[in-house]
């Protein structure tokens, strides 16, 4: 079984900053709550170093496993309140795992 600890990406740029926190903010983090999420990053500011890309902002949330990250994406509450994130902001979001606490984690050589 796998017990990495299961992590949401987002890197987002907020488009209409008074919906974005007014409408969805509000709404998201009593599901974020009920769903077990942590928020480990939520700021902007990033330092892209390499990928000519330009990011306003990440957001990065663990869960207690990958399934359970995806048990609140998909969760009828949080569908419930993502158009206001669709029409507030534009995102790339991203399931991850992390790496199980029985597995060495890959090193460079």
């Amino acid at each position: 079984m796998d017990m990495s600890k299961g992590y949401i990406f987002a890197e987002l740029d907020v488009t209409d900053s008074e919906r974005f926190y007014s409408e969805y903010m509000t709404r998201v983090g009593p599901v974020l709550e009920r769903y077990g999420a942590t928020f480990l990053i939520a700021g902007g500011d990033p330092e892209v170093v390499e990928g000519g890309r330009t990011v306003k902002r990440v957001v990065l949330l663990e869960f207690e496993t990958r399934q359970h990250a995806k048990n609140f994406y998909y969760s009828e509450a949080y569908q419930e309140i993502i158009d206001y994130r669709f029409q507030s902001a534009r995102s790339h979001l991203y399931f991850l795992a992390g790496v199980a606490p029985d597995q060495p984690a890959h090193r460079a050589t």
